[in-house]
């Protein structure tokens, strides 16, 4: 019994002619003529229902505004890119490749805008969107895919080194030791700048055996959160790389792929989509880089006895940052 069927003979495409710079490996219009790449347009089903799952999450716990339009962005990428592949027209092959780029740039001032001036954050978003308006610009002259592919390369891995640096220097103790030193000589520990002084050793501050046993739990729990951190870094990126990957195997074999695909049959032939599997996994991937960013926000603004990660941490299962219940209490400690 064959538990297979031929692929079927091309059909002529409803949004035929093709005016798009770009091509996949993926056949046009086998499986309906409304559709020119029916697997690379329904696996962007996998950016609308985390976009979804994104937007809702920012709403109900009132997550800082930048992610929330950071998941819009995310969304309009998803929808491009349905766009794009169900038609290959020109039009649709901008939006889907140059939201990235405004997605990423919007993740770029949430990255390097935190903590600084007006004047400094305005200059940034000015500059931003400079940017953003160059590449449009530029890629639309040269259309010309390596640019856009390089452009979206650099900025994520920017915006990627970036928050894995504010990450290391605002949650590990040992890289807070010193401005703590200088937090507490101040007297912020309790208010009087006369409790802390300096002997042999360097600073000592006078602290309560509350406040020293406070200020443990915390060393404690960030050390914990960013264990945690960078497993999600470790599995989104792994899971980003992967897509990548899969990817350029797509382009580089495309034509013994076609050849396996149809000796396979339907449906066990969509198995090797490579570009398919890209959206999946690059989806999976931003969607944990967004998740990340939101709490790392938190944490920086020691906010974190007020939020929770979670995350079953399975292959099946998706993170969210919500708000914890009843942190009155845990709100009203010292920040050490």
């Amino acid at each position: 019994m064959r538990l297979s069927i031929p692929y079927p003979a091309p059909k002529v495409g409803y949004w035929e002619p093709v005016t798009a710079t770009l091509n996949w490996c993926e056949e046009d219009y086998y499986a309906t003529k409304y559709s020119a790449e029916i697997v690379n347009t329904i696996t962007n089903f996998m950016f609308m229902y985390l976009a979804y799952r994104g937007i809702s999450n920012c709403l109900r716990n009132q997550h800082p505004t930048v992610f929330l339009v950071s998941f819009f962005g995310y969304l309009v990428v998803g929808c491009g890119s349905f766009a794009f592949h169900s038609t290959l027209k020109y039009p649709m092959q901008l939006v889907d490749e140059l939201s990235m780029i405004y997605t990423t740039c919007i993740m770029f001032y949430a990255s390097f805008a935190r903590g600084r001036s007006f004047i400094f954050s305005f200059l940034l978003s000015i500059s931003l969107a400079s940017l953003a308006l160059f590449i449009t610009g530029y890629y639309h002259y040269l259309q010309d895919p390596v640019f856009h592919q390089n452009a979206y390369g650099i900025l994520t891995a920017i915006v990627v080194f970036r928050s894995v640096y504010v990450m290391e220097s605002g949650l590990r103790p040992q890289w807070k030791a010193k401005e703590r030193e200088l937090r507490l000589l101040s007297g912020f520990s309790n208010g009087h700048a006369d409790t802390a002084h300096e002997d042999a050793n360097g600073l000592k501050k006078n602290l309560s055996k509350e406040e020293i046993e406070e200020l443990k739990r915390c060393d404690d729990r960030d050390i914990k959160i960013l264990k945690t951190m960078w497993t999600m870094i470790a599995f989104g990126l792994s899971s980003f790389l992967g897509g990548f990957a899969l990817w350029n195997i797509d382009n580089i074999f495309c034509n013994q792929l076609r050849q396996w695909r149809r000796d396979i049959g339907l449906p066990w032939g969509i198995l090797l989509e490579g570009h398919g599997w890209w959206h999946l996994m690059t989806g999976i991937g931003a969607y944990f880089y967004l998740v990340w960013g939101i709490w790392l926000r938190h944490c920086l603004n020691n906010n974190q006895d007020q939020v929770e990660l979670l995350w079953p941490r399975s292959w099946t299962s998706f993170p969210s940052v919500v708000r914890r219940k009843n942190t009155a209490n845990v709100s009203q400690k010292k920040n050490l």
